[in-house]
This record gives C-alpha cells, sequence and structure tokens, in this order.
C-alpha cells in the first residue's frame, strides 16, 4: 500500500504551526484543517514521529482513511477546543515512596493531560510535595512508574525533567537573592554565544516572560530587594522561561495580591489553551474550582477522589482531604478585650508606612489589611525593633518610646512570626525540638550547662499543645508546611509573650491547620494577649479581628471595627473607593 504522503505533510505542517514554527517552503501541497475530529484521517504510517509529537495538543492518532478533496481544503490549524480527553503526557502510576521507613506515597497515580489544569488537593503531609518531587525528577519511587509520553520509567531525573519541558513552580521559592531579575530567570537555561552567556538574547527572553506575569521592576533589580509576593512572580517568569509542556504550580498565589492573583490565573487559563498540562495545588477551594477541571485529592498517601470538577461539592472536597467534617472554619467572634492598654502609637513611621496611628488593648485581635506591598509589614517590622522608627508618641508595653532593637522588643515581651518561615522563622538544618527552644534557651542553661530533662518536658509539652506529630529529634525541613509553621508559632510560647505579631501565619497551609491555628489565636486573646495579624486572606481579618486596620500607599486609610467589617468594606478601603477614616 502506497503511503498518504499527502496526510503526513498535513500532521507535519500542523505540528510546525501549533508549536509556532514556520512551514519549509519546499512543501507545496495544500494541507487541510486538522483538529480532533479529523486528525486520524491524515495520519500516514511514515508519520509516527509528527503523531507523537501532535498528541501533545490534544490531537490522537488512528488509522489512515483518504477522505475525498481533501487536498483541495486551504491550508489552516483549527482553533476548535479538544471535546474528547487527549492522552496523558505525564503520569505516575502505581507509586509509592517512604523515607526512614514511613510510608508518604501508598499506591498514587495520577495523570496530566495537555489542555487540561488539573488539580491535586490535600492536608499538608498528604503527599503532595513528594509527588510534585516524582513527577519533576527531584525524587525516584521506591516502585511504580513514571510515565512520559507514553514510555513507563523506573524513575525521572531532574535532566530528563527539563529536556521534556516539565517545570514547576516552588511555594518555597528557589531564587538566588543577590542575582538579578533576568539572571534568575534564566537560571540553569541561559541562552549561550560561542560558549559565553548571552546576556542581550537573556535580557531580551526574560523580558517577554516579565510582560505576561506583570512584572515592571528592573530586569537588574537584585531578587533579594523585592517583596514575598513579587519574588513570586519572578518564581513564575523562571518557569515560563523555559516554555513548560507541563507546569506543575505549588500555592501559586499564597504570597500574590489580589491584582496579581488576578493576573496568574487569566496567564493559566491562556497556558491550557495553548496546550500546557497543569498541576494546580493550592488550599483556595474557590482558585481550584474557577481555574481547574479535574481533581485528584490525597489523604494520608493515598488518592480518595480522583474526579471531574463540574458539579463538585466543595463540602464534599474537604471531607476527603481531612477524613471527617471539619464544622466551622473560623472559631465564633467573641471579644476578649480589657482596659489594659498594650499599645498606643500617634504619627509612627517605619519604611514605607507613614504616619500611622494605632491603640490596642489586651485581649484583642487587631487585623492589619489592604494590598500587598502597601507599607504593612514595615509597620510590624518597626513595631518589632526590626527596622528604624520615628513616632509622635509611643507605650508599647508600659515602655515610652519604640524599640531600637528586635532583641529588647523581645525582652519587653513581643513575639514575631515572619510570613517567609523557612527563611526567616526556622534554621532548617536544626532538629524540631531546637527550633522550639531557640529564643528561650538561656531559661534552660544555668552557670553555661542545659538542662536536657527540662528542656525535653518543655518541646514535649510544646509539640503535645499544637500537634506537632513525630519524633521532635528530626530535621524541621521534613515536616509538612502546615507543622513548620506550628514550630514557627510555639516556638515563642515559652517565653510567654503578651503581644503576638503575626505576618500571615496561615499562608500556604492546610484547611485543618488553618483552623487549628485560628482557635490557638482565639485562645491567645482569650488568655489576655494582643494579637496583631497580618494577613493576605481578607476573610481572615472578617472573622477574627476585634478591628481591622487597612493600609493604603503607606498610610493607615480606615480601621473597621468588627460590626462593621465584611470583604467588600476591607477591600474597598484597600483600592481607596472608601476614603472614609473611622477612630480606632
Amino acid at each position: 500500500m502506497q503511503p498518504n504522503w499527502l496526510g503526513a505533510f498535513s500532521v507535519y505542517a500542523a505540528v510546525q504551526a501549533l508549536e509556532g514554527k514556520d512551514i519549509p517552503k519546499s512543501i507545496k501541497v495544500p494541507l487541510p484543517v486538522i483538529d480532533a475530529s479529523n486528525v486520524d484521517t491524515y495520519l500516514a504510517p511514515r508519520g509516527q514521529v509528527s503523531c507523537r509529537r501532535l498528541c501533545l495538543f490534544g490531537l490522537r492518532p488512528g488509522p489512515v482513511r483518504q477522505v475525498a478533496g481533501a487536498a483541495s481544503a486551504p491550508m489552516q490549524v483549527s482553533s476548535r477546543p479538544v471535546v474528547d480527553a487527549p492522552a496523558p503526557w505525564l503520569e505516575a502510576r502505581n507509586v509509592f515512596k517512604g523515607f526512614f521507613g514511613n510510608p508518604v506515597l501508598k499506591g498514587v497515580s495520577i495523570a496530566l493531560r495537555p489542555g487540561r489544569v488539573h488539580a491535586l488537593l490535600g492536608e499538608n503531609g498528604a503527599g503532595k510535595s513528594t509527588l510534585i518531587n516524582l513527577l519533576s525528577g527531584a525524587l525516584p519511587p521506591d516502585s511504580g512508574n513514571i510515565v512520559l509520553e507514553g514510555a513507563a520509567l523506573s524513575r525521572l531525573n531532574p535532566a530528563q525533567a527539563r529536556k521534556a519541558g516539565i517545570a514547576v513552580i516552588q511555594q518555597e521559592l528557589s531564587l538566588t537573592p543577590e542575582l538579578s531579575i533576568a539572571e534568575n530567570i534564566g537560571l540553569g537555561a541561559y541562552p549561550r554565544r560561542f560558549g559565553l552567556i548571552d546576556y542581550k538574547a537573556l535580557h531580551g527572553e526574560a523580558l517577554a516572560v516579565c510582560k505576561r506575569v506583570g512584572l515592571t521592576e528592573p530586569l537588574e533589580t537584585p531578587v533579594g530587594t523585592l517583596s514575598l509576593g513579587r519574588r513570586q512572580m519572578v518564581e513564575i517568569a523562571k518557569a515560563l522561561f523555559r516554555k513548560p509542556r507541563v507546569l506543575i504550580l505549588d500555592e501559586p498565589t499564597s504570597s500574590l495580591s489580589a491584582h496579581e492573583a488576578g493576573v496568574l490565573s487569566s496567564l493559566v487559563l491562556k497556558l491550557r489553551d495553548e496546550g500546557v498540562a497543569l498541576l494546580y495545588i493550592s488550599h483556595r477551594l474557590n482558585e481550584i474550582r474557577s481555574l481547574c477541571s479535574h481533581v485528584t485529592v490525597l489523604k494520608d498517601g493515598v488518592v480518595t477522589a480522583d474526579q471531574s470538577l463540574s458539579n463538585s461539592d466543595p463540602e464534599e472536597l474537604v471531607r476527603l482531604m481531612v477524613g471527617r467534617d471539619t464544622g466551622d472554619l473560623f472559631p465564633a467572634w467573641r471579644t476578649s478585650a480589657t482596659g489594659e492598654k498594650r499599645i498606643h502609637i500617634r504619627g509612627m513611621s517605619a519604611g514605607m508606612a507613614q504616619n500611622v496611628d494605632m491603640d490596642a488593648n489586651a485581649g484583642e485581635i487587631i487585623g492589619i489589611g489592604g494590598l500587598v506591598g502597601q507599607g504593612q509589614e514595615d509597620f510590624l517590622l518597626g513595631l518589632y525593633g526590626a527596622l528604624p522608627t520615628a513616632a509622635r508618641e509611643a507605650i508599647v508595653c508600659g515602655n515610652n518610646g519604640l524599640f531600637k532593637s528586635v532583641g529588647a522588643a523581645n525582652a519587653a515581651g513581643l513575639a514575631y512570626v515572619p510570613a517567609d518561615r523557612k527563611r526567616e522563622g526556622l534554621v532548617l538544618p536544626h532538629s524540631i525540638a531546637s527550633n522550639l527552644l531557640l529564643p528561650s534557651l538561656d531559661r534552660y542553661t544555668r552557670h553555661g550547662l542545659r538542662n536536657t530533662a527540662n528542656e525535653q518536658r518543655v518541646v514535649a509539652k510544646l509539640a503535645e499543645r499544637l500537634t506537632i506529630r513525630g519524633d521532635t529529634a528530626r530535621p524541621v525541613q521534613a515536616l509538612s508546611g502546615g507543622n513548620q509553621q506550628k514550630v514557627a508559632l510555639a516556638k515563642w510560647l515559652p517565653l510567654e509573650p503578651t503581644i503576638l505579631l503575626l505576618n500571615d501565619p496561615t499562608r500556604g497551609v492546610d484547611i485543618e491547620t488553618k483552623r487549628e491555628i485560628y482557635l490557638m489565636l482565639r485562645r491567645f486573646a482569650d488568655e489576655g494577649k494582643l494579637v496583631v495579624l497580618l494577613s493576605s486572606d481578607t476573610p481572615e481579618l472578617v472573622h477574627l479581628c476585634d478591628r481591622v486596620m487597612v493600609f493604603r500607599e503607606g498610610r493607615m486609610v480606615a480601621t473597621l471595627k468588627h460590626g462593621d467589617l465584611s470583604e467588600e468594606a476591607i477591600v474597598g478601603a484597600a483600592m481607596g473607593l472608601k476614603s472614609s477614616r473611622k477612630a480606632a
């Protein structure tokens, strides 16, 4: 039988067009429309390489059939969406993985298909990060297979993953602070000319991906000088620089402003339409439902659901994640405020924050809201003595004036939990116990000798109070993100602080851990502590706080009492839609 060369050329031309490449001028024949409904008509036995590549775009090969008049059709590539589910491009099949004898993944399977956003849900510790590491080649499975383009591999190494176009946007950033934006974006994939880095090409390509994600900072800017949200956007641009065919996004919006999150959502949908296979990990169910069409749920290393998200019940997804009903996420609001003044400030300035007034009493939970990067973090750091400050009046914990150092703030009864727990809140290679004791070591030391028995009692009590599971001699980096955050909070409790300054304490943690943290904050307030909660999660502020201070362009533009709190009121004030400023 004669091969259908016209069909082979048609497939080749379609692939070239879909990949944005020119069709060689040597092809003179007119070519038909190629899409999922008719691709098998034109595939020739000689065209299998092109057929395999065409599968990346959701088009499936099949037997050759001649169609009358096909040769006279004008050349074009159909933009119609693929109706049938395309063949998976990357899969994990029945994979098992454990560490130190503890099983983490137990027979997990997942299939990522081109042109689809696939959600991965699960509590912290469910095995999501381990599965990401297997799919990206960072770790080998103990058993089972990683399947790439239909080829089963006992493991996928990082070089294979990069070459195959698999990119990961990590929740915990993989950037080098000392390098520029452009250098970080291209790191590991620099364009070269005559064996040397082609900086002109690097800047051109980096500028293009920065425009896609809305990064307007100069490319020469050191990444270490950027806010956490802007560093996250650099991480996203870095993944796009590699022109991924599979993109894994791990809690990508956890540190982004509402505007940045909107930009990312639009980008995710555009990449989906371009045929990229996306795996989206988030604890924000509204994001999952708006972006994703399919979901896999993990609990304790086992798949508890693998289903379409159409007509899905959010409450059922939560039950599948945690194994039970979580009840109300937020504890019932009540005020524990007393008349004991903890903070009285007039005209405070610190970094971007300017001319801020604040009054707060023992037993209150005071929220700090607004769009990311409006001076809220500088205000919190100024209170903690970590930034130079000035104020007309200031009394904090009975001390006249603001603190000049972190040590002075700690001694006066202040504690600070940073947003970036891995860089600023924990010493990752050290044990859980060491991290829990770090701020209070001098309390368990006498004449230069440590009282290890007392230390062990304190560690056991803290681990039990915050349900930190497992051997506390393990490195803290072995814990899930939620348990790491518990350690970052718990380490301050032996000092019995009177003011807790919390910078986005539930960023990137699972729903059940969020609930535990919310209950903990309620308990702190009931004990008479003042909790100052900076949060990018507006519902947290609405449900937990006695009052919310809203920042915009470095200034506090509104203070909303609990009875006036709503997401609309906070967002409206943050965007300048409400200019009234209510007295605290």
